[in-house]
């Protein structure tokens, strides 16, 4: 008892430097935790949670046998398909070009400049997007329009809505998420490109040789990271989108509990919706970390 009295007072300086972080994550994240027992509750509000009537998974099999589940459910997985698969391989492919750049001025600045988007509020995006692609002088389609072509209404259209959050996605986040790749291909040692050249390796080979087996662990830490949070779409920038038109492929699981649980007060059951969508990103995780440690790497934990 005393040794870790001992090492605490020792080291106090770093668990004071700690202790926000920790605090944000028992107040924020694992207090809220029991909020998920409502989901097996006739909530109300005015009885709180011990005197609330339990009714087990009542509200879980009202969802299931929703016609709405299934709407809600393709929806989410191919906007989280659709961002795994041309989102997360983009800030790698972006971090892998900058550590080509030789020229450190202009590196930076175009790190900078990829970066400033991740600041900008969804609202802004959408704003931007709505100047860009709305019929009524939008700019691409004055374009379109100018070279003989029909406007397309990009907004309201259940064709364009993916491509639309995708895009603004990859535009907005993409930078930012270079960050952790750029670190990890600072930390390759420079003596493996150096004999990599005298062995008369060029580019391409040093870059699938050396520097993709040097960020493979990273890699693969933040795909399993990703999985986890595969069914959160965005609800924000989703939210914004929604409009009576692309609803029917726009509505996914987060814009369903705020529009069920928040204004509508069936709290109850939009939180088994939203336990249901934390079960599968955790059976993700489960199941990425395990697939990932019988491929030989080492996981998240």
């Amino acid at each position: 008892m005393l040794n870790a009295v001992s090492a605490v007072a020792k080291n106090r300086w770093l668990y004071l430097m700690v202790a926000p972080g920790f605090l944000y994550f028992v107040i924020f994240k694992y207090v809220p935790m029991w909020g998920v027992l409502i989901g097996f509750q006739d909530y109300q509000v005015f009885q709180g949670f011990m005197a609330s009537k339990w009714v087990g998974f009542k509200h879980f099999e009202r969802f299931f046998t929703d016609p709405a589940f299934w709407m809600l459910f393709r929806n989410t997985f191919i906007l989280a398909f659709y961002n795994l698969v041309f989102f997360f391989p983009l800030p790698i492919v972006i971090a892998l070009m900058l550590n080509e750049v030789r020229k450190e001025l202009f590196k930076r600045f175009v790190q900078t400049l990829i970066y400033i988007p991740h600041f900008i509020s969804w609202v802004v995006v959408i704003g931007i997007a709505y100047i860009f692609f709305t019929t009524e002088g939008g700019i691409v389609n004055e374009w379109i329009a100018s070279i003989g072509g029909e406007k397309l209404n990009f907004l309201v259209s259940e064709q364009w809505f993916r491509t639309m959050v995708v895009s603004e996605l990859m535009w907005k986040e993409t930078g930012w998420g270079t960050i952790i790749f750029l670190a990890a291909l600072a930390g390759v040692d420079q003596q493996l490109y150096e004999a990599a050249r005298m062995d008369g390796a060029g580019r391409f080979r040093q870059l699938f040789h050396i520097t993709l087996p040097a960020i493979r662990s990273t890699i693969v830490i933040l795909l399993i990271l990703r999985l986890g949070s595969f069914l959160d779409t965005g609800f924000e920038q989703i939210f914004l989108m929604l409009n009576p038109l692309n609803r029917n492929v726009g509505e996914v699981f987060d814009t369903y509990v705020y529009s069920i649980g928040i204004q509508q007060g069936q709290f109850s059951y939009s939180t088994s919706v939203g336990l249901f969508k934390s079960v599968i990103g955790l059976v993700l995780v489960l199941g990425a970390n395990y697939i990932a440690k019988k491929c030989g790497e080492e996981g998240v934990y």
